[in-house]
């Protein structure tokens, strides 16, 4: 059960300081212990000191955060949204940077080649973006992207335990965000959606992912399976020829769209670390060089489907695209289709 907010303040919030403190005195002795223990593994596996210095890094930007946000409550500033906006671009940037150089994280955005017309739209409209759910961190470099280099302002429903994060915690209901406990269930994920979906203006993004989680093979015989006795056989035979991603559930996506109708929809497809699911398998498999490509494309408000069922239809060949293009970014490189990297 996830403390009462005045305690995740007083507690949560103050401990983390204290733990950065404590990890930036001691950290001559982590770095010689985690050196030591690595000299017993293969360089493949020698991550220990990657993993402390990002540590570290984290730890102190998630201070600088929370000693920000105290300073905005105290100097009156704590419901000015464009502050927050711009701390967690700040934030974002420097966590972006702390990979890069700590896990040479290198990233290849496959952009659309846009008309006058569509350029001056994309700086005009809302966006619902749908994106992939796979990987270590995915959520994080899409929405340093929305803010840094598209200077829109992101919305997303998350999970209640985050929370827990106390500068997500702080920063995140500052602004227009949700965080929806477990027990709300879909129903509850979907009425936040639509809440935000709302009131989004012309440089708002909501930002989905319609899978839900990610993907393992597991999920994926009983996202079939659940589909099949609802009585979707259509549905479930497209999920089953997707080999990297679940079927998406289409409410929340349909609901912001209902909501929002003016909004453009962007679709962003991305992979590198996706078998990079758990904590453990980050720290077993992470390579030594770390890349990541992605692609998005943007369907007008006009060209967006009007009823339910052409909507469910058009969401599936949107994401059976993302998964055949997945399949050709793991090709070997002469053996990549035209599609492969080509905006669509």
């Amino acid at each position: 059960m996830l403390p009462p907010r005045i305690l995740r303040r007083l507690v949560l919030a103050p401990l983390v300081i204290v733990v950065t403190v404590f990890m930036l005195v001691t950290l001559p002795f982590w770095l010689v212990v985690t050196a030591a223990a690595s000299l017993r593994l293969p360089p493949p596996q020698r991550r220990g000191l990657r993993f402390v210095w990002f540590g570290v890094a984290w730890l102190t930007l998630e201070s600088a955060v929370l000693i920000a946000c105290l300073w905005l409550w105290a100097a009156g500033g704590a419901r000015r949204q464009e502050r927050h906006y711009e701390l967690i671009r700040w934030f974002l940037s420097k966590v972006y940077a702390a990979a890069v150089r700590i896990f040479r994280l290198t990233l290849d955005v496959q952009e659309p080649e846009l008309t006058e017309e569509e350029q001056a739209a994309r700086l005009t409209r809302p966006v619902i973006v749908l994106s992939r759910h796979a990987g270590p961190g995915d959520s994080f470099l899409l929405i340093y992207h929305l803010l840094a280099l598209y200077r829109r302002r992101p919305r997303i429903v998350m999970k209640a335990a985050l929370q827990y994060d106390p500068s997500l915690d702080v920063v995140i209901n500052r602004l227009p965000n949700a965080f929806v406990p477990r027990k709300s269930g879909q129903q509850g994920v979907v009425e936040e959606i639509r809440r935000l979906a709302a009131t989004m203006g012309d440089q708002d993004a909501l930002v989905i992912f319609p899978e839900g989680g990610n993907f393992t093979p597991r999920r994926h015989r009983l996202a079939i399976r659940r589909l099949e006795e609802k009585g979707l056989a259509e549905e479930a035979e497209r999920a089953r020829g997707m080999d990297h991603l679940l079927p998406p559930r289409p409410n929340g996506a349909i609901a912001a769209i209902d909501a929002c109708p003016s909004a453009d929809v962007v679709f962003v497809a991305h992979t590198g670390l996706d078998d990079l699911v758990t904590l453990g398998d980050v720290w077993r498999k992470l390579p030594f060089s770390a890349h990541i490509t992605a692609k998005w494309w943007r369907v007008p408000a006009a060209q967006v489907p009007r009823t339910r069922e052409e909507r469910v239809r058009w969401l599936y060949d949107h994401w059976e695209q993302i998964d055949a293009w997945i399949s050709a970014q793991r090709l070997p490189v002469g053996e990549k289709g035209p599609q492969a990297g080509r905006a669509g």
